[in-house]
């Protein structure tokens, strides 16, 4: 196997919005990112991924960009940025940026041009088509919900928007538009950027005959995600910009399940360093947005050990995370955000950073932050969440409560309250009041706590982090599930050149018996990492108290 430092690496997430605000304007910005430098080293991260901080009307939070080659106003400048990026270089961690390359902004001077005639020279940056029967194109659905076309009055065409009508989706199959693309993504490089974290890469080719999709689940789908051209395009994108340069590449891939990624991430493709995969995140949504699904661990233990095993078998890589911009926070979905919020958030970060990948660490994740509460329908600012309340309302089939009670679940808003980083008010966020709500158990749950605590779940990921520096069977070592019918516990080897690993995580609040395969053998096991602080156990064999996770080495 290939080693590479990316391999190697575990990348810290920051949503600028929410991350520090510097000027006291209640928006984080990327002067109190630098004031944060020496915390990101502390915690021992080796590089930072940025959401993005381009030119933006803000429509989705900066995932509409109308300048790539400029930093939003609310975010500061682009000598701040550079700032950034030469500070963390000299800490020994790279700089990943967030680039969307689907779709840009309505405001981009792209798509202005393009609207004013059919015969405009950027007209064919986007998509636009006829309508049909008095109405859009086909039945594609946005992902915001509601159809993925709007129609423009000026010229009497629709254009295709698979998210926001104000995020036009442009359109790869120009070979024109292609070229300023991998322009802009050298331009980076040339800065001193180390990767791109590339948001929904695999939409970027449709089916242009644009037939009408299923309506089983996104209307579409099957004709914009991982279209006929996507391989093409990506391979075309890499050969001309960041395969010469010894960089990082994150590929979110929306329905792509480990046969599909194979084809991004093999290493002989040349693609990708990696994709976001979803499908271990959608055990408790199965049944839709307005419904919570019961789950059982033994699912997430095959789907998991499936990705695993075919990655690892085929040369390919994946990213390993939890949470992000776009989920709600994981101690509140897969773990227990009381009683046992600390125990389960450590074991729920064991899992990540013992698997085979690059394990992603959130805003806030490392020190066990929760899911917040809105009292009110109005008071979430997700897009997203908006949008799915909407077209619940409509459906008429749930009362104004229970709507409440999946929208403050399921809202991506979860992840987007302000960083926690003192018991102050506030938070030491910032010192007037947020862009969004704080989530009010910040005097508890909060940074400086968190450095002075010996039980920490902040101490907790800065010893996973160093264990991972000190054993490349934590990067490189294959990976083998034991107890595989167990229904609480997730247990499974890490087999390497020098040492092996074996992890034990149950997922239960209650205490649980289990039993090893006798005939596997562990004489030399050590006992390297415990979340428990009391009582540690050391025996191979006996049981588990609720949320614990263990490492041994032999």
């Amino acid at each position: 196997m290939n080693k590479k430092w990316w391999k190697e690496a575990v990348v810290y997430q920051i949503y600028p919005r929410s991350f520090k605000d510097s000027n006291n304007d209640g928006i984080g910005d990327l002067r109190g990112v630098i004031e944060k430098i020496d915390y990101l080293d502390k915690l021992g991260v080796d590089a930072v991924w940025l959401n993005p901080v381009y030119k933006s009307p803000n429509d989705d939070n900066g995932y509409d960009i109308s300048d790539y080659r400029d930093i939003m106003d609310e975010f500061g400048t682009m000598e701040d940025l550079e700032e950034l990026m030469e500070l963390l270089h000299q800490k020994d961690m790279k700089l990943i940026m967030d680039l969307v390359l689907n779709h840009s902004s309505d405001e981009h001077q792209w798509f202005k041009e393009s609207k004013k005639s059919k015969d405009n020279p950027y007209r064919d940056y986007y998509i636009w088509k006829d309508g049909k029967n008095g109405g859009p194109p086909n039945n594609w659905k946005s992902f915001f919900g509601g159809s993925a076309w709007k129609y423009d009055e000026q010229t009497e065409q629709y254009y295709l928007h698979l998210f926001s009508p104000k995020q036009p989706d442009l359109n790869w199959e120009n070979p024109e538009l292609r070229q300023e693309i991998y322009d802009i993504i050298n331009w980076w490089l040339k800065k001193g950027i180390d990767g791109f974290r590339l948001d929904v890469i695999n939409l970027i080719s449709k089916d242009q005959d644009f037939p009408d999709g299923s309506e089983d689940g996104l209307a579409g789908h099957e004709y914009f995600a991982n279209g006929p051209r996507v391989h093409e395009f990506i391979q075309e994108m890499a050969e001309n910009t960041y395969n010469n340069y010894d960089s990082m590449t994150v590929g979110e891939t929306p329905f792509v399940d480990k046969d599909e990624a194979l084809k991004f991430v093999k290493e002989d493709r040349r693609e990708f360093s990696m994709v976001i995969p979803f499908e271990h995140l959608e055990f408790d949504r199965k049944e839709g947005w307005s419904k919570i699904t019961n789950w059982e661990l033994k699912e997430l233990k095959d789907l998991m050990s499936q990705w695993q095993y075919k990655l690892q078998q085929n040369n390919g890589w994946t990213s390993l995370y939890f949470c992000n911009h776009d989920q709600p926070r994981i101690v509140s979905r897969y773990g227990d955000d009381g009683k046992y919020r600390k125990e389960s958030a450590k074991m729920l970060g064991t899992m990540l950073h013992t698997l085979r990948g690059t394990p992603f660490i959130y805003q806030g994740e490392e020190i066990g932050m929760t899911n917040i509460s809105f009292d009110s329908l109005t008071a979430f600012d997700d897009i997203e969440t908006r949008g799915y309340i909407k077209a619940v309302q409509e459906k008429g089939e749930m009362s104004e409560e229970e709507i409440l009670e999946i929208a403050n679940y399921r809202t991506r808003d979860n992840a987007r309250t302000p960083m926690h980083w003192n018991e102050s008010k506030y938070a030491g966020f910032s010192e007037v009041e947020p862009w969004l709500r704080m989530n009010n158990n910040y005097p508890e749950i909060n940074v400086e706590k968190d450095l002075t605590a010996n039980d920490s779940v902040f101490k907790y990921y800065q010893k996973l982090i160093s264990l991972r520096k000190k054993y490349p069977v934590f990067a490189y070592g294959k990976y083998n599930i034991l107890m595989e019918e167990d229904k609480n516990i997730y247990a499974y080897q890490r087999l390497g050149e020098e040492n092996n690993l074996l992890v034990l995580l149950n997922f239960s609040k209650e205490k649980v018996n289990y039993k090893l395969d006798s005939e596997i053998k562990f004489e030399q096991a050590k006992l390297i990492l415990n979340n428990y602080q009391e009582g540690i156990k050391s025996e191979l064999q006996g049981s588990l108290r609720p949320y614990e996770a263990r490492v041994y080495i032999y």
